[in-house]
């Protein structure tokens, strides 16, 4: 359950938000792709996974799997000794092909570009198709990982206890950039206010901050 925070004021979050997009103007992700099908791919495998990690195993799994149809018929342990330094490796591999072979079976070999059906591939929820499509087309949608959701709490834009509901607040709240906000609080998230020893000196959202308190998703 998420500890309760005072909640941000209607003036407090267009201050944020404001913020979020003057620091944070060209935001996109960190992960490395060259299409859509590598993005999808680089997404699954951040579920619970540093983007760094991922950027140091997708090279050669995108080298010996360059499309779906490879990866449609590629063998199980195969393709769990390339990415065997990710977390949760074994599920996330038999996720991978299964998305695989239903992209050739279903979309003529082709990563769909709408929400509602990249949640109908294996391995992609709401966030993961959220993110793609964020990242590719620059659709209004917010995604919520950890680093979202920590932010989101400390600044008292949300009080939910899961990640959806979450994303439904801020999306309610924001209504605009969305794309933009959730890449910045995910950096914002990362590498200032951290989890464990957050740098609150200096910070810019320091007049807006609630807690220091960590909030786990």
């Amino acid at each position: 359950m998420a500890k309760k925070v005072k909640k941000a004021t209607k003036k407090e979050i267009e201050a944020i938000k404001k913020l979020f997009l003057e620091h944070y103007p060209d935001s996109v992700t960190e992960l490395n792709y060259r299409n859509l099908y590598e993005l999808l791919v680089a997404v699954m495998l951040s579920a619970q996974c540093t983007d760094k990690r991922v950027n140091i195993i997708t090279p050669a799994l995108f080298e010996r799997y360059p499309d779906p149809v490879s990866l449609a018929k590629a063998d199980l342990d195969e393709v769990k000794s390339y990415i065997n330094t990710c977390s949760f490796f074994n599920n996330k591999a038999k996720n991978l092909i299964k998305m695989a072979q239903s992209v050739v079976e279903n979309y003529n070999g082709e990563i769909p570009l709408e929400r509602d059906e990249l949640v109908k591939l294996a391995g992609v929820g709401q966030k993961t198709a959220n993110v793609v499509m964020i990242e590719y087309t620059g659709a209004n949608l917010m995604a919520v990982d950890t680093h979202v959701y920590r932010v989101a709490h400390r600044l008292g834009l949300c009080d939910a206890p899961t990640a959806v509901k979450c994303e439904e607040e801020l999306t309610k709240k924001f209504k605009t950039d969305l794309h933009l906000l959730h890449q910045a609080m995910v950096l914002f998230g990362r590498y200032r206010c951290k989890a464990v020893k957050p740098e609150c000196d200096g910070c810019f959202m320091k007049p807006y901050c609630k807690t220091t308190e960590s909030f786990k998703v």
